[in-house]
């Protein structure tokens, strides 16, 4: 029995949905070398038992935090002109972000209106209270409800943001049909969201919705400082273990499988419907290869959950 569609498995709330997440080429990058990271990325997933693909769409978020961005902000193409241009040999569904406040909501909707049916999107709003934006998040909300009600809808998930359930529980009301958390290094932080999220369902008499947890590689200091500017929480334990390890990028390998295990068998306990979403946003070699390693093996730890 052949398993069903990404779409299906988040309106069933299925479990075991696995996803691999990548950033489109710079805005700089020549045509032809974007034609060429197309095909060797295609190529590098299709020996993955993937549900989908995500494609982030990067803001500048300097506005959300002054200090000094330890990798420079640089624009990448569009991901729905990449989906759209490069990537028609992708044959399974596509989630495709939205930073709703860089367009017009006229863009929007127009985008909205003419995409295919394997793709899903995950509206996200601005970094910063004060930050001027050209549509906002409810703005792009509503206008999905008029134009597209049918176009899956997930949210972002920020774990480190206090109440984060009640937004989430809000996006619910809003049409969100699944939720994709940022990074995840802090499982038991994680755990407190993931059970305030579960409770807070039960007293409103609704379902939770599938939360697809985002496991990213951290292969060098620099990464880890990175995250930190991002605002992602990473315990002072697990700092020390890849600040001391021989190998931060088989450490951080090593954990990812910890946690994972660990929030597999929280959900499992609590009845929420789970999946994961495999990180790449790395250019160096042995990253984009250890990540892939690493979508494998959660595709074995979810096997029995998936067929």
């Amino acid at each position: 029995m052949s398993r069903p569609r990404l779409p299906h498995l988040l309106a069933d709330t299925r479990s075991g949905v696995l996803l691999f997440s990548i950033t489109p080429p710079r805005r700089s990058t020549p045509e032809e070398r974007v034609k060429e990271i197309a095909e060797v990325t295609l190529d590098r997933l299709s020996g993955l038992d993937l549900d989908g693909l995500i494609l982030y769409d990067i803001d500048d978020e300097s506005d959300r935090n002054p200090d000094e961005r330890p990798f420079p902000f640089l624009e990448t193409l569009d991901p729905a002109r990449y989906y759209a241009d490069h990537l028609g040999g992708w044959d399974k569904p596509v989630v495709i972000y939205r930073c709703v406040g860089k367009y017009p909501e006229d863009e929007l909707r127009d985008w909205m209106s003419g995409v295919d049916n394997r793709v899903l999107s995950v509206f996200v709003g601005a970094s910063s209270g004060g930050k001027p934006v050209q549509t906002s998040l409810r703005q792009a909300q509503a206008a999905r409800a008029e134009v597209r009600p049918e176009l899956p809808l997930g949210a972002v998930v920020i774990g480190e943001r206090p109440d984060e359930h009640l937004r989430m529980l809000k996006k619910q009301e809003r049409g969100a049909g699944f939720f994709i958390s940022q990074v995840v290094y802090h499982a038991n932080e994680t755990k407190n969201l993931l059970s305030d999220y579960y409770y807070g369902c039960r007293e409103r008499g609704i379902a939770p919705r599938t939360i697809i947890f985002t496991l990213s590689l951290c292969g060098s200091l620099k990464t880890l400082e990175f995250l930190a500017w991002l605002g992602v929480d990473v315990p002072r334990w697990l700092q020390n273990s890849l600040r001391h390890a021989n190998d931060p990028l088989a450490e951080s390998y090593r954990q990812c499988i910890a946690i994972a295990r660990d929030l597999i068998d929280f959900c499992e306990h609590l009845g929420i419907p789970y999946g994961f979403n495999v990180e790449n946003v790395s250019i160096r070699k042995t990253e984009i290869e250890a990540t892939t390693d690493l979508a494998a093996e959660i595709a074995e730890l979810l096997h029995y959950r998936r067929h």
